[in-house]
């Protein structure tokens, strides 16, 4: 019964060791705090069934794919190393779960004698209503994390335990208070320096050059308290491209106009950003908004955009099951009015720096409404497992960034008025005027 336990670096040990009632760690990227924490989890289910006792958990990722894999690359492979691979094979089950009039997907291992182990993503609604221990995993990455911290303290007064992971971001969220000021937590600290003096088998010389980013490297890898705005899109910038006049499909005076599309097919949404160009400045002409639904909904929905705006272009995801619906666009609108644009790690890079570029030189004009500007602030940049920077988003139950994609996807589309690929950095306002030229008269 010691499979996965032989596999822990010391630091690893020293966590699951430290029996506090409240524990908190501040780890580096890829040093196995998921892990740790699971196996702890793990171990203490199946103490507990062997005397008879009960001990669930739940635990709160800050996406449900982070949820899955807390799941099947934590709890279910340390629930097969302790030995139940055969007759007690560890079977995880997926189910919808209705909270604060959504549905959210939850992950689930009965351990038997009431012993279950319970994943979802972090919300203020998903962590009501349960009794049990609580692991908050990347809980400095969660959004609302003071109202999720308000909705599930009370869930374990019955002498439950809490136990919170992360590496830092800003000095202003409840992961930073739990490290520096609350009283009566157990706390831990593991930079990409401790792990390797433990034993972890990486150099950290290479990944630093490799992530090219001194500050991201104090805050992934060395556990450093960023500068409080880490977001791909600060708050100042976002907010000075906010115009009431945005977002108003009326005010679209027949200027060249450009639409992304983001698309999703279950549990994020489908957005349509249309953009029209008035000088240099790319307005916002409407934002459509679509949650579930049939694809010809979709469908529709696109083309009553297409027919009034008449874009010169249309940028759409095809990542997925996405190909489909971007094949049907270029028979309906035309194959060189709508590009398929594969949501690759690069060419993600690509589509936000050429939004960064119109908001940061304030030439995009952004509608005034409250989701669109969490969207927009949701993406962050982070180091991905090999040191190569990577953008993520907070994902939540309004979609996940899907308005920051359309965005992105409209603004790359108006990088070049003659149809270059939709992953171009936004060309010069004289290049776009020439470009636009030959359509001052529509029909």
């Amino acid at each position: 019964m010691s499979g996965s336990l032989a596999l822990l670096y010391p630091y690893q040990r020293r966590w699951i060791d430290d029996g506090a009632r409240f524990k908190v760690g501040m780890w580096s990227r890829q040093t196995g705090k998921t892990f740790a924490a699971t196996l702890e989890i793990v171990r203490d289910v199946l103490a507990a069934r062997a005397v008879g006792r009960v001990s669930p958990w739940l635990i709160l990722s800050r996406g449900e794919r982070q949820a899955r894999e807390a799941m099947r690359a934590g709890v279910r492979r340390h629930a097969l190393a302790f030995g139940l691979a055969a007759a007690r094979r560890p079977s995880l089950r997926e189910f919808d779960l209705r909270a604060g009039g959504r549905v959210w997907r939850a992950h689930e291992w009965d351990a038997g004698g009431g012993n279950l182990v319970t994943a979802l993503p972090a919300n203020p609604d998903t962590a009501r209503g349960y009794s049990r221990n609580v692991y908050l995993d990347e809980f400095a990455l969660h959004r609302d994390s003071r109202e999720i911290w308000a909705a599930l303290y009370p869930t374990v007064t019955r002498g439950w335990r809490i136990r919170v992971t992360s590496t830092p971001r800003d000095e202003h969220g409840k992961f930073h208070e739990l490290m520096t000021s609350a009283p009566g937590w157990s706390r831990h600290v593991v930079t990409i320096h401790d792990a390797v003096a433990d034993g972890l088998p990486v150099d950290p010389e290479a990944l630093r050059r490799g992530l090219g980013d001194p500050e991201l490297w104090r805050r992934e890898y060395e556990c450093e308290w960023g500068a409080g705005d880490d977001g791909w899109l600060s708050r100042g910038l976002v907010d000075a491209c906010v115009d009431a006049a945005a977002g108003d499909p009326a005010r679209f005076a027949d200027g060249p106009a450009f639409i992304g599309v983001d698309q999703a097919i279950r549990r994020h949404l489908w957005v349509a950003w249309a953009l029209e160009i008035v000088g240099d400045v790319a307005w916002t002409r409407e934002v459509r908004v679509l949650h579930g639904g049939t694809f010809a909904q979709r469908d529709d929905a696109l083309a009553a955009m297409v027919t009034r705006f008449r874009p010169v272009r249309v940028a759409a995801d095809r990542t997925g099951l996405g190909e489909k619906p971007v094949e049907d666009w270029k028979r309906r609108f035309g194959a060189n009015r709508v590009e398929g644009v594969a949501f690759t790690p690069a060419r993600r890079l690509d589509l936000a720096t050429a939004l960064r570029e119109r908001v940061e030189q304030r030439r995009l004009r952004l509608p005034p409404d409250a989701a669109t500007r969490r969207d927009l602030l949701s993406v962050r940049a982070a180091a991905g497992p090999t040191g190569a920077p990577r953008l993520v988003a907070d994902g939540s139950g309004d979609g996940h960034a899907d308005r920051f994609w359309a965005a992105a996807l409209a603004c790359a589309a108006v990088a070049d008025g003659r149809g270059r690929a939709a992953g171009a950095s936004a060309g010069s306002a004289a290049s776009v005027r020439a470009a636009f030229a030959p359509r001052a008269r529509r029909t």
